[in-house]
């Protein structure tokens, strides 16, 4: 075989691998400008007829064509921070027994099976959380909170069942799945080092996971986190079903609420006729993108600056 002619068959294939795979990239990023762009023209209608005032306004009435966006804003946000204010340590007392505590006969099913938990579809999650969750907490967890914490705003007025509360539990039990997965995988990758010197100076256990591998592994786990964020801050039809669709802002954790999906998934089939109706539906949407881009853009900055924090302390 002719060597320069193989050489520069190899570089021509080069050439091509790299110019395909380059496409491959460059058309994710049109694909996002083309999403953003076709939003922010459709939702034209609903900017020039509410301007600013469209995310401070809390009238959300068809009839009038009146339509503000704060209710869904504040709901699809307390209701994401209520689940991970519940779901993260869960997740990371899950992901610590798996990686550091679990048998092996025990950690690869117990892994499976929280994996395969993220498959299952939030469709049914939702109907779980309609007939055994919502009334669960309406007749169980519902009377001890407003007995003992009633003094606060956040468990005051009556309990019907769905509410902002069902909420923010069920997508607590979504987020769960892939917060633990990815953490104890982060953990995992933990080298033997760390934990072999925390032993050889004398700590625990306990102290180990504490002191060696969960500061080791803080980054990924912030990640893990805001993936898990992202995906209550996205979630459609589960929380739907049990967090009561009602347009309106309460303090109080037992009143029914609305998210930004949630709006989107009722009506913009069924009750949107006109098309300024229309148009605010897809603003909202067009926001709802905005708020996910601008969780991560804030998540990736805070992982950047916890890994130089980390390698300046190496």
């Amino acid at each position: 075989m002719d060597r320069p002619k193989f050489r520069l068959s190899k570089l021509s294939g080069d050439l091509i691998f790299k110019t395909v795979v380059g496409l491959f990239a460059f058309g994710i990023i049109v694909l996002a400008f083309l999403l953003f762009r076709e939003l922010f023209i459709a939702s034209s209608l609903s900017r020039n007829a509410f301007g600013a005032g469209f995310l401070t306004t809390s009238t959300w009435d068809p009839v009038k064509e009146v339509f503000g966006a704060l209710p869904f804003i504040f709901g699809t946000l307390v209701s994401s921070l209520l689940a991970l204010l519940i779901a993260v340590p869960l997740s990371l007392g899950i992901a610590i027994f798996l990686s550091e505590l679990a048998p092996e006969k025990l950690r690869t099913p117990l892994s499976f099976i929280i994996e395969l938990l993220a498959a299952v579809p939030s469709v049914i999650i939702g109907l779980w959380g309609i007939f055994i969750l919502a009334p669960f907490i309406r007749d169980y967890l519902a009377p001890p909170l407003s007995t003992y914490l009633g003094f606060l705003p956040l468990f005051q007025g009556p309990m019907y069942g769905p509410s902002m509360l069902t909420g923010g539990v069920i997508l607590a039990i979504m987020v769960i799945p892939i917060t633990s997965s990815v953490s104890k995988e982060v953990i995992m990758t933990v080298p033997i080092q760390q934990r072999e010197a925390a032993l050889a100076l004398g700590a625990t256990g306990w102290e180990t996971t504490r002191i060696a591998v969960i500061p080791y592994a803080r980054s990924g786990i912030f990640g893990a986190v805001i993936l898990g964020f992202g995906r209550a801050v996205g979630e459609t039809m589960a929380v739907t079903m049990v967090i009561g669709n009602s347009p309106h802002i309460s303090a109080s954790l037992f009143s029914p609420s609305y998210t930004m999906a949630s709006v989107i998934a009722n009506e913009f089939l069924e009750t949107a006729a006109s098309k300024l109706y229309i148009s605010s539906l897809i603003e909202v949407g067009f926001l709802l993108l905005v708020v996910s881009v601008i969780i991560n853009i804030a998540a990736r900055i805070l992982v950047w600056k916890l890994l130089k924090v980390e390698r300046g302390a190496a």
